[in-house]
C-alpha cells in the first residue's frame, strides 16, 4: 500500500467538495444553528442570552446526533456507487492503485471535507461566544468538537460501506436514510421497548452496554458524562455505570465504528 496514492486520491475528493462549496454550505449551517441554539435555547424558560457551557452542550448535543449523521450519510453513500454507475470505476481501478488504496483516498478526502466543515462551524460559535467562558469551559466545548467530529467519521464510514454494498445510487441512497432512521430514530425505542416489555430484567450495565452499538448513543453518552451538570439533564446518569463514563473508553469505542465499517467494506471490495 502507497501513501502517495492514497493521498492523491484523498486530494481530488476533497477539491471536488470544495468546489462545489459544500464545506462552506455545511459551516454555515453548523454555525447558524449553534448559536441559535445558545442564545434561544432557554426561551420556553423566559430566558434569552448564552446562559452556560453545560446548557449550550446539552442542547447542541440534540443538534448534532440529527444533523451530522445524516450530512455524513448523504456525502458518502454514493463514493463507490457513484463511480460505478458513471463507468469511472472501472477506469480507476485500471490504474496502477489497488482497492484498498482507492477506498481510503475515497473516505480521507470526504473525511478532511466533513471534519474542515465541523470545525469552521462549531469553531466560529467558540470564537463568538469566547468572552462569555472560562478556560475550563473552552476546554470541554473543544472536547465537544472532537466528539462530534468522530461521530461524523463513523458514520461516514458506514456510508462508505452502503455505497460498496449497493449496486445503484438510489438504493444507496435509500439504505443511507433508513440508516439515519434507525441509529438516530428507532434505535433507542427498540431498546426502551426490550427494557419495558422485560419488565427490567436488562436494565443497568445490559442496558448501558446496549447503548454502545449505536454510535449516536455513544456519542450522547460522551458528552452527557463530560459535564456533572449535564449529567443532570439527561436521564442516563442514573442508567449507565460510571465505567463508561470514562472518555478515552467511549473515545475508543467510537474509533472501532469508524474502523469496523471500512474494513467490512474493504472486505467487500475485493475482487
Amino acid at each position: 500500500m502507497e501513501l502517495s496514492q492514497i493521498f492523491t486520491i484523498a486530494a481530488k475528493e476533497f477539491r471536488d467538495r470544495m468546489r462545489n462549496r459544500w464545506v462552506l454550505a455545511v459551516a454555515l449551517v453548523f454555525t447558524a444553528f449553534s448559536l441559535v441554539i445558545a442564545y434561544f435555547g432557554g426561551a420556553q424558560q423566559g430566558q434569552v442570552g448564552f446562559r452556560s457551557i453545560e446548557f449550550t452542550i446539552a442542547s447542541l448535543v440534540s443538534l448534532v446526533i440529527y444533523l451530522i449523521p445524516l450530512i455524513a450519510l448523504l456525502l458518502g453513500f454514493d463514493a463507490i456507487v457513484g463511480e460505478r454507475e458513471r463507468g469511472s470505476l472501472d477506469l480507476l481501478l485500471s490504474l496502477p492503485i489497488t482497492r484498498l488504496e482507492l477506498l481510503l483516498g475515497k473516505y480521507l478526502g470526504l473525511a478532511l471535507a466533513l471534519t474542515l466543515s465541523t470545525l469552521a462551524g462549531f469553531g466560529s460559535v467558540a470564537v463568538l461566544l469566547w468572552r462569555h467562558m472560562s478556560a475550563n469551559a473552552l476546554y470541554h466545548y473543544a472536547g465537544f468538537i472532537v466528539s462530534s467530529v468522530l461521530l461524523g467519521l463513523a458514520f461516514l464510514s458506514i456510508a462508505v460501506l452502503l455505497s460498496v454494498l449497493a449496486r445503484e445510487r438510489t438504493r444507496a441512497s435509500g439504505l443511507a436514510i433508513a440508516t439515519w432512521f434507525f441509529f438516530v430514530l428507532v434505535f433507542d425505542l427498540l431498546v426502551l421497548g426490550l427494557l419495558v416489555t422485560t419488565g427490567g430484567q436488562f436494565a443497568g450495565d445490559a442496558f448501558a452496554w446496549l447503548l454502545l452499538l449505536n454510535p449516536a448513543d455513544v456519542f450522547r453518552i460522551l458528552n452527557v458524562f463530560s459535564l456533572e451538570d449535564v449529567r443532570t439533564l439527561y436521564g442516563l446518569a442514573s442508567v449507565v455505570p460510571a465505567s463508561l463514563g470514562n472518555p478515552l473508553t467511549m473515545g475508543g469505542v467510537m474509533l472501532a465504528w469508524i474502523a469496523l465499517p471500512l474494513a467490512l467494506a474493504h472486505w467487500r471490495f475485493k475482487p
